[in-house]
């Protein structure tokens, strides 16, 4: 049955897609105020304090220190992020139509992270989005994995 892959297959891609997009908009926003990027982030970061209190405030926290960090060698931060971009979009190609090297990249590319994920979720204080990544990781790596053992590829 090659050559169509399955929704669950689609889903993923949906999701890298969306990964994808999102590191875009992330790229655009820097190259748009990494003139004034201290002075946006402090506005995003009270007006995300007043709409939702301390509602994923550590992250926050970090992707704030990330854009300050990006914003001082910011050309660079954006070759990253396009190729970011790129690699995300490529693999979402791939698992949509169904090619072997999508499912191995997918599988690998998630699962290597799984037991990094597991050791901050342990040696780091209880964060639920980093607990609600970790299972979307291994659900990830499980829809991927079934479906190569249903085509054959493993």
């Amino acid at each position: 049955m090659r050559g169509e892959s399955s929704e669950s297959i689609k889903a993923v891609a949906v999701y890298e897609v969306a990964k994808g997009v999102s590191a875009l908009l992330g790229a655009v926003a820097l190259w748009l105020w990494h003139t004034d990027l201290e002075r946006w982030l402090a506005t995003a970061t009270e007006t995300w304090q007043q709409n939702f209190g301390h509602f994923l405030a550590p992250q926050i926290d970090s992707t704030v220190r990330i854009a300050q960090q990006a914003s001082k060698n910011w050309p660079l931060f954006l070759l990253f992020i396009f190729v970011y971009a790129a690699i995300r979009f490529i693999e979402a190609y791939g698992l949509w139509q169904d090619k072997t090297w999508a499912y191995w990249f997918s599988v690998i590319g998630y699962g290597i992270f799984i037991p990094i994920e597991l050791y901050y979720l342990i040696a780091r204080p209880f964060d639920w989005f980093k607990l609600a990544i970790f299972i979307l990781n291994i659900v990830i790596v499980i829809v991927v994995y079934r479906n190569m053992k249903r085509k054959g590829l493993i």
